[in-house]
């Protein structure tokens, strides 16, 4: 199957009716908020899409995305690269109400004034929520000298016991 350019928006319900499976990917040029926390790095963010009815006649919409993007370390100021891999579950809705009705399982996802589903921000949406809160370097690939302990105890601690005080009172 050859790499296609996934459409931006699309109809959750008729992709639902036909069990649509949609591979592709998008640039990740257009992912401007994405790219706005990181320092860009990969070209595409490769996506899989499934259109499905679940047993409560549900429309979902479950897939996969990937990307590499490229991290300021707040450990040492420098770059590395960060792959983002996420797994999502949605369903369609129309209103709020609807998103209330909806089982713990699914989010919800609302749709626009034409009925449809734009895929590229709900990717988008799922890759900035895997970025790290606090990105960095694994510890012994930092180049800072990074040390988990910032200060030492004594080994033997000569604060004098508060209750000799009262060995005396006896």
């Amino acid at each position: 199957m050859q790499n296609l350019k996934l459409p931006i928006t699309i109809d959750p319900y008729k992709s639902a009716q036909r069990r649509l499976v949609c591979e592709g990917y998008f640039e990740l040029s257009g992912l401007d908020r994405l790219q706005a926390v990181t320092q860009g790095h990969g070209e595409q963010v490769n996506v899989k899409i499934t259109f499905d009815v679940d047993e409560q006649g549900l429309i979902v919409l479950s897939g996969t995305a990937q990307a590499s993007v490229s991290l300021t370390c707040q450990r040492c100021n420098e770059e590395f690269s960060q792959d983002l891999n996420v797994e999502f579950c949605y369903s369609p809705v129309k209103h709020e109400d609807a998103a209330a009705r909806l089982p713990s399982y699914y989010d919800a996802v609302e749709l626009d004034e034409n009925g449809e589903v734009n895929l590229r921000e709900l990717v988008e949406d799922e890759l900035i929520l895997a970025i790290p809160l606090i990105p960095k370097h694994e510890l012994e690939d930092c180049p800072a000298d990074a040390d988990s302990t910032w200060g030492k105890l004594p080994d033997t601690l000569e604060k004098p016991n508060p209750f000799d005080v009262l060995k005396q009172l006896k």
